[in-house]
């Protein structure tokens, strides 16, 4: 009988594609839940090797964002994005040429 594979090994297996990634980002970005989006940061991190393979620098930028989801359960960029929600616009993650 074959493996299966658990949901957590398969989606870190599609964040390793960019576009993946990316679209990921996107439609987490839309819930406006903090507690997701850290999830959702947390598990492209993961398909990029971890948090250690991150630079001193970005290390230290996720670590503060993540702070910041979870002590203020919401934070000023989802202030933003409900503006522009109510603009008519949104926010787009795309992948770095």
């Amino acid at each position: 009988m074959p493996k299966s594979t658990s949901y957590h090994e398969k989606l870190i297996q599609d964040l390793k594609n960019p576009l993946e990634a990316a679209a990921y980002i996107e439609v987490v970005l839309e819930e406006s839940d903090p507690k997701m989006l850290s999830k959702a940061l947390k598990n492209v991190i993961e398909a990029h090797g971890g948090v250690d393979r991150l630079s001193a620098q970005v290390k230290e930028l996720y670590n503060k964002l993540d702070q910041m989801l979870l002590d203020k359960g919401e934070i000023e960029f989802y202030s933003l994005n409900s503006l522009l929600d109510a603009l008519g616009l949104h926010l787009a993650v795309t992948v770095k040429p």
